[in-house]
């Protein structure tokens, strides 16, 4: 993407991991990096 996160962007994620949608989730890394680790 060539740019900085938003920090809209990187808050969706840590609302995310905060709510009861990420309650089956165990041992994980949420990568919020815009897709530069797929290069």
């Amino acid at each position: 993407m060539k740019r900085l996160g938003k920090s809209e962007e990187i808050a969706s994620g840590f609302i995310f991991l905060a709510s009861d949608e990420s309650s089956f989730m165990t041992g994980t890394a949420l990568e919020i990096d815009g897709g530069y680790l797929m290069q």
